[in-house]
């Protein structure tokens, strides 16, 4: 896969067809008939345990603190590595070109596959992956030695993602893998960065949208998010946070803000809306069909434009101190 880079100065396809990384292996896990107190069972959150606390770099404070006990002053470029499922691989380049235009970012990569989930980015995981060896989330770090590290994952299980083969969608293994996977994760990117002699990446667990189809199961996944990022110090991004309606549920057109009404070919929804989601695509944001294995979005799309605002402005805002 071509990696994207910036220099400093310096995101049913027919509601049956489709999900995450929705091209040819790439979907949301529809769950099948899940009970549903099976599906609303919370994850048991004595999984949430810190396997190795986020290392600031030299001459940083600890998370959450600040040497005069004020503001933190800004940290120095960092370098931002992208991970994650077709999402990201849709808003790779949006998400690129803003933090580029932050001014607080070294340089910027990306390494997303369509049709992955947490399991496929770890080192040592027995069966088939859809991430290559050398693509893993540790690799990665000892390569590229990222002060930042952003992942996004909408929580897919079933056929195309078969690191999780033997994971039914919706029940509480699914959670608890989910959960482990987390901490799994966190752990090889503090142990790779530990190898290279470099500080720990401060990661940016990304909070999905609403899920069209099961809206309870999303709620759950970004619980776990916002768990394991309190255990060990790092930071979340709230992807939802401009995309949901009035009620905080999933919604195919928005009124649009202020940017979306001064530039042409942003509110072309009903009414002059912005339109977040194609017809035949509830969980996607970019407005061109998505192609077999995914690419970066080419059309003009509000969906993918908010998504990676909430994104960009949480790096920008833990690089500015």
């Amino acid at each position: 896969m071509e990696t994207k880079r910036w220099a400093a100065p310096v995101l049913a396809v027919v509601l049956v067809a489709v999900a995450v990384g929705w091209g040819a292996v790439s979907r949301s896990d529809d769950g099948g008939t899940v009970d549903s107190a099976v599906r609303n069972q919370s994850p048991d959150r004595s999984h949430f345990t810190s396997p190795d606390p986020a290392t600031p770099a030299p001459g940083e404070p600890a998370p959450g603190s600040s040497p005069s006990g004020g503001s933190a002053p800004p940290r120095a470029p960092q370098d931002v590595l992208y991970l994650g499922d077709s999402l990201a691989m849709e808003a790779q380049d949006i998400l690129g070109a803003r933090l580029e235009r932050s001014g607080r970012v070294g340089s910027y990569s990306s390494e997303p596959v369509a049709g992955v989930t947490v399991c496929d980015y770890l080192q040592g995981r027995p069966g088939r992956s859809l991430v290559p060896r050398d693509e893993k989330a540790a690799a990665l770090v000892k390569e590229r030695e990222p002060g930042v590290i952003v992942l996004q994952f909408w929580g897919n299980t079933w056929g195309y993602t078969p690191c999780m083969e033997g994971v039914e969608w919706g029940t509480s293994a699914y959670y608890e893998r989910y959960a482990a996977d987390l901490r799994a994760l966190t752990g090889q990117i503090a142990d790779a960065a530990r190898a290279a002699d470099v500080p720990r990446p401060r990661i940016v667990w990304v909070q999905q949208p609403p899920d069209a189809l099961h809206p309870d199961r999303i709620e759950q996944v970004n619980d776990l998010y916002d768990r394991q990022a309190a255990a060990s110090g790092d930071l979340l991004a709230d992807g939802g946070r401009e995309l949901r309606d009035g009620d905080g549920k999933w919604t195919q057109y928005l009124p649009c803000n202020d940017h979306e009404q001064g530039t042409a070919g942003y509110c072309t929804g009903p009414g002059g809306t912005a339109q977040l989601h194609r017809d035949d695509d509830p969980l996607h944001f970019c407005l061109a069909p998505t192609p077999e294995g995914g690419q970066p979005c080419r059309a003009k799309s509000p969906g993918l434009e908010r998504y990676t605002r909430a994104v960009a402005d949480e790096v920008d805002a833990y690089l500015g101190g």
